[in-house]
């Protein structure tokens, strides 16, 4: 029912002018008629002059308005304003020194009919019902004009932010489907463990992530599927250590945004290193905050981290913007000559 006159009732345009109108003439009405408690008189006088108050009123709204103010023509908005009013003030004064002065009046000596002074006196009668619906008006164009921008903005954000996800898919699809080749070459037993791993982490890529947010358990457990796929891949050589603290239950997280780190520490560190390698995965949740830290090996021959981190980092440096805004996260680096670390630091969800 509540939904039907939202909807319906209330939302027809001409219902809104008329309680508009019948809003006014109340208001008023009781507002000059509580001087000498005189109600009904006033109620008279109102829907007598209502005319001259609706025709500027809606020369303003939907000629003068679209036609200067909204098209930042000011000063002309101003002159035609003034003129309006003006003509409005003598249609008002007309009213009154033929209608009430001759039927409603106890004195019916009001002077000459041309009388410059009358005229502008009963501008003061018309302008605060235009400035009323002025003010409406104008406000609510403002607030639509502010959600149509809102929302373009967000439609931009969206789109980005798909792009930025079929960036990184091939991506990550190039880098494992060599990882599946490499063991094919050598017959190794691990390939079809591999394509098992690959599959689950295909489906929960094409099917789990088009959303903003997905559960921090199932993000986990894809990054336990990467950590399996790169050990098979590298064997005894690569030493992984995964270790989480508190509960991820009904907890949520930007789907896929370790995965440039955890590439970004194979291709720099792991991948290039002849010597045992390893890489620790920590994540800490806690009531507040989500901290995800990743550190690696690196090779004995680098002494830094190279300066093009490809698409990845790049990548999930502006999906954090975009997801959780700027001040809500942190991302850190510390580096030695023996390993790397990367730390991010989210807020609960």
């Amino acid at each position: 029912m509540f939904q039907w006159l939202q909807q319906g009732f209330f939302g027809n345009r001409i219902i809104q002018h008329l309680i508009f109108w019948v809003s006014i003439v109340a208001f008023f009405s009781i507002l000059y008629g509580s001087f000498n408690e005189d109600y009904y008189n006033q109620l008279r006088l109102q829907l007598l002059y209502l005319p001259a108050k609706i025709i500027p009123t809606y020369i303003t709204l939907y000629l003068l308005m679209p036609r200067f103010l909204l098209k930042e023509q000011y000063s002309q908005f101003v002159v035609w304003i003034m003129i309006v009013l003006l003509l409005s003030g003598f249609l008002h004064w007309a009213i009154a020194y033929n209608v009430e002065r001759p039927f409603l009046a106890e004195n019916p000596d009001w002077g000459p009919f041309w009388s410059a002074a009358k005229i502008i006196k009963y501008v003061t009668h018309v302008y605060p019902y235009v400035l009323i619906a002025f003010t409406i008006k104008f406000l609510k164009h403002w607030y639509k004009e502010q959600k149509k921008t809102q929302d373009i903005f967000k439609e931009k954000l969206e789109a980005e932010l798909k792009f930025l996800k079929t960036q990184l898919h091939p991506h990550f699809l190039f880098n494992t489907l060599n990882n599946l080749y490499a063991l094919t070459l050598k017959k190794a037993d691990a390939a079809p463990q591999l394509v098992l791993k690959l599959s689950d982490l295909m489906d929960y890529m094409l099917y789990e992530c088009d959303a903003n947010r997905v559960p921090l358990e199932r993000e986990v457990q894809f990054v336990r599927n990467y950590f399996e796929i790169e050990r098979l891949r590298y064997g005894d050589r690569l030493k992984v250590d995964i270790e989480i603290n508190g509960d991820l239950r009904n907890r949520d997280i930007a789907p896929l945004i370790f995965l440039p780190f955890l590439e970004n520490a194979f291709k720099h560190g792991i991948s290039t290193d002849l010597d045992d390698a390893w890489i620790k995965f920590i994540l800490t949740v806690d009531t507040q905050f989500l901290v995800m830290e990743l550190r690696n090996s690196k090779p004995k021959t680098s002494m830094e981290l190279p300066k093009n981190n490809g698409i990845g980092l790049q990548n999930v440096k502006r999906r954090l913007l975009l997801q959780y805004g700027e001040g809500n996260y942190t991302l850190t680096t510390e580096g030695t000559s023996t390993f790397f670390s990367i730390k991010l630091k989210l807020p609960h969800e």
